[in-house]
């Protein structure tokens, strides 16, 4: 999870298996060059600090924490380069809670179908979403959500769009704000 910041899907999905092949549990990443990490997760960005952190995040889970990852958002965010969308994406995805993780297909989806105001933080659409939604549907949500941003550009401009649902919002939300 730590790959996934900033970061496409594709980008994580091609270099996690040759990582893990080359280091399959906590105890021989933790002593991994740090170099050849760099080498295996260079095309996903940022490869400096996400190899550091790794590196130190496999000690803390080996040494510390008996080969044992969190099962709370604290004990996840406590570990080096996991914030709280990795966070809620591991609580979700690996525990099945009820958590919803905000990325920025997320983000971009809540703004653009006005959702949340345009400024809104990731912690902001995150309890909004939240808030509105049953918790055994947070985790469907949040995938599609995904999907959806992968298939639209959430930067077209209202004249370009082709997205009906993102025109209907575009009218309502004209709609609502003539009204006030």
């Amino acid at each position: 999870m730590i790959l996934s910041a900033q970061a496409t899907d594709v980008s994580v999905n091609k270099v996690t298996p040759i990582l893990f092949a080359k280091y399959p549990n906590p105890a021989d990443l933790m002593v991994a060059n740090v170099t050849d990490v760099e080498s295996i997760i260079k095309s996903v960005g940022l490869f400096h600090n996400k190899a550091k952190n790794i590196i130190k995040t496999a000690r803390i889970v080996h040494e510390e924490l008996n080969d044992v990852v969190p099962t709370d958002r604290k004990g996840i965010m406590a570990l080096p380069g996991a914030g709280r969308k990795t966070a809620n994406v591991v609580l979700s995805d690996v525990f099945g809670e009820p958590t919803f993780a905000v990325d920025t297909h997320v983000s971009a989806i809540s703004k653009r179908l006005h959702f949340v105001e345009q400024t809104a933080s990731p912690l902001q659409v995150e309890k909004k979403i939240v808030g509105v939604l049953a918790p055994e549907e947070l985790h469907r949500a949040h995938h599609t959500m995904i999907e959806y941003g992968r298939k639209y550009s959430m930067k077209l401009s209202p004249d370009k769009e082709v997205c009906q649902l993102i025109i209907d919002c575009d009218k309502l939300n004209e709609e609502n704000e003539a009204q006030l």
